[in-house]
């Protein structure tokens, strides 16, 4: 073992910002617009005033009555439904849409910039080692992860089974000015055991699943379940070559780094180098929101 880390990280970027946070809410700005949403980990009180959350608002969040998920946005006038936000990291330069959805989500996860940063500075390193190194992005979501990858160099695929985000991701790359990236609308249990078959490998594997989820094919996906599965597929894809990496990002409330570690480790070995924790930010008044944790290692 080289080097193992326990270490929380929170990504600085000039087009968002946790203005307060608390009473399950947070209050963010996403380049010019300032969005109010449910954060269920906000479990501390506000720092600001309601009225102050009003006034700063340009779009808030309604949860549906009928539905825990569900839910409809309040906007100020003159505040569209969507927008463009950047991202820029040494030679990386990402433009994504802002979309305000039925299920609060918009369509960019700013905490996963920590991560965007290393897949794209292990791509370049593993590209400047030769040839174009191959990345697979699972459950890839709008494209984060897929647009460092390309903006490194790497041959990157994208799977994700809802052909909306998919589409709204290759909108991203085209905002970004890249190309060449392989679009798979397809549930990702069904892929990773298709390229075990055929004997496929990659040299990077991103993993991003859902706590629940459907495929395109009604598959039922339940993380607890079928992680496992899942990794121990994805450790057959892995390229066992020095520099081949895997991020793993867990969003479920009540999963810890070390239960990814654990889980990770299982189906992959011990590595050269890892890095687990959680990922988050901080508002103004020292508050410490977490929005996930990672585990990621280096062969």
């Amino acid at each position: 073992m080289k080097n193992s880390m326990n270490i929380s990280l929170s990504p600085v970027l000039s087009d968002y910002e946790l203005l307060d946070s608390g009473d399950f809410e947070k209050l963010e700005r996403f380049g010019r617009y300032v969005t109010r949403r449910p954060e269920p980990q906000a479990i501390w009180h506000r720092s600001l005033t309601e009225e102050e959350w009003r006034r700063r608002a340009d779009a808030a969040f309604l949860r549906d009555a009928r539905s825990d998920e569900r839910g409809v946005w309040r906007l100020k006038p003159q505040t569209p439904d969507r927008w463009t936000v950047g991202y820029d990291h040494a030679g990386m330069h990402l433009r994504m849409r802002m979309g305000l959805t039925s299920f609060k989500h918009v369509g960019i996860f700013p905490e996963q910039a920590a991560n965007w940063n290393f897949i794209y500075d292990r791509c370049r390193a593993l590209a400047g080692k030769g040839g174009r190194p191959r990345l697979l992005n699972l459950f890839a979501y709008t494209g984060g992860a897929t647009l460092a990858a390309r903006a490194a160099g790497a041959e990157t695929t994208h799977v994700d089974s809802v052909r909306q985000v998919v589409t709204w991701a290759r909108e991203n790359m085209e905002l970004s000015g890249l190309d060449g990236v392989r679009w798979i609308v397809e549930d990702a249990m069904k892929f990773v055991r298709r390229e075990v078959r055929r004997g496929s490998r990659y040299d990077a594997i991103v993993l991003d699943p859902p706590a629940y989820g459907r495929g395109t094919d009604g598959e039922k996906w339940i993380l607890e379940e079928h992680i496992g599965q899942m990794l121990a597929c994805c450790a057959q894809l892995l390229s066992p070559d020095a520099g081949a990496f895997v991020v793993l990002n867990l969003y479920s409330m009540g999963l810890s780094a070390m239960l990814a570690r654990t889980a990770v480790r299982q189906a992959f070995g011990t590595p050269a180098d890892e890095q687990y924790g959680e990922l988050y930010f901080e508002d103004p008044f020292s508050k410490q929101l977490p929005l996930g944790i990672y585990y990621r290692f280096t062969r």
